[in-house]
């Protein structure tokens, strides 16, 4: 009597394992996506013109200064004036900062009484050389210290000039860094002076699109904080050498307004619009191509079904397509809404979406 209770506990499990396996096949089967070739697929359009062939496009870039400069000093010694502050507007040669030069004016003195007692002693040395009193060699040799004498002070003299500081060109302080007592070296950057009367816009393009801009050429350049203002760039770098990212820069040169709006770092875009032919053509945008570069093909809406078409492509424009055959203007083509489209397929699209 146990046995068969047992048989009847383990057939009743098996019962319930059997239900529970065939309630799951059949949540799994509603869950898959069965697809129905009679259901429309929802694409995205648009329809084909006639289009002049022209590349129009926005390079983002940065304004920089034309001038900007690390004021170092050409020797060492202890800062007992400066004459300027951060944001103050200075002229070419204009003192910013003097050195103390206290131990050079010593020397320079030390040195004057030196020169002063050789030139005493020629003139007597000539007189009594003159007098055959003594002999031609002593004359020559106070002769040779009075001219190491002038040039150990010209030596001295120039490093009192280089312990005043100059700006080496017009601009603002856009920064300081040391203080009276601070002690200078050469190397160590005392200030930084900007000029950005002229300024200097950088673009970074790919290896592609460098062929686009050649130097010496004009350019509208747009300022991001000024919508409305327009300037123009002359092309005067074109690098020869592409960064790590492989992006190449160009650089171009323009006047900042009288009223210095544009800053330094300031961003801006540099508009691109070239014409490349007066012939109208069919563009179409580059993703609607399929398959491979050597096959091209386009699907067009017929009837509303999608129909593969071969296309013949003439040239690439940017981020579109010139067809030389194969679509005639007004075909409405597919540009979007790819997955599980093929050819023959019922397609339905919205008139909002779609690109006249």
């Amino acid at each position: 009597m146990k046995y068969l209770l047992n048989i009847l506990i383990l057939l009743s499990l098996i019962a319930l394992i059997v239900l529970k396996i065939n309630e799951n096949k059949q949540i799994v089967e509603k869950r898959v996506f069965h697809f129905d070739k009679s259901t429309p697929i929802h694409v995205i359009t648009q329809k084909v013109a006639l289009e002049s062939g022209a590349i129009t496009k926005k390079y983002t870039g940065t304004f920089i200064p034309n001038k900007d400069a690390k004021i170092n000093a050409e020797m060492q010694g202890k800062i007992v004036s400066i004459a300027v502050d951060e944001g103050d507007f200075v002229k070419k040669g204009s003192p910013l900062i003097m050195l103390d030069d206290e131990l050079l004016q010593l020397q320079l003195k030390k040195l004057d009484v030196k020169i002063q007692g050789l030139k005493t002693d020629i003139q007597r040395f000539r007189i009594l050389n003159d007098a055959q009193a003594i002999q031609g060699i002593q004359l020559e040799k106070a002769e040779l210290s009075l001219r190491t004498a002038e040039a150990e002070k010209a030596t001295i003299l120039e490093k009192m000039s280089k312990t005043t500081i100059y700006a080496p060109f017009s601009g603002v302080i856009t920064k300081r860094l040391v203080d009276v007592g601070s002690f200078a070296a050469p190397g160590i950057p005392l200030m930084f002076l900007t000029d950005i009367k002229s300024l200097k816009f950088r673009v970074f393009v790919t290896e592609s699109e460098l062929s686009r801009f050649q130097l010496n050429h004009t350019y509208t350049i747009t300022v991001d904080a000024y919508p409305e203002m327009q300037l123009k760039g002359r092309t005067s770098m074109i690098a020869t050498k592409g960064n790590p990212g492989n992006s190449f820069e160009v650089q171009f040169d323009l006047k900042n307004t009288r009223d210095l709006k544009i800053k330094s770092g300031m961003y801006g875009k540099l508009i691109f619009d070239k014409k490349l032919t007066d012939q109208k053509n069919i563009l179409i945008p580059a993703k609607s191509i399929v398959g491979s570069s050597i096959a091209p093909k386009v699907y067009v809406v017929q009837d509303g079904k999608a129909v593969l078409k071969n296309v013949t492509v003439s040239s690439r424009v940017d981020d579109k397509i010139i067809i030389k055959s194969g679509l005639s203007a007004y075909d409405q083509i597919i540009t979007g809404g790819f997955i599980n489209i093929y050819d023959g397929a019922n397609v339905v699209y919205d008139q909002d979406i779609e690109k006249n």
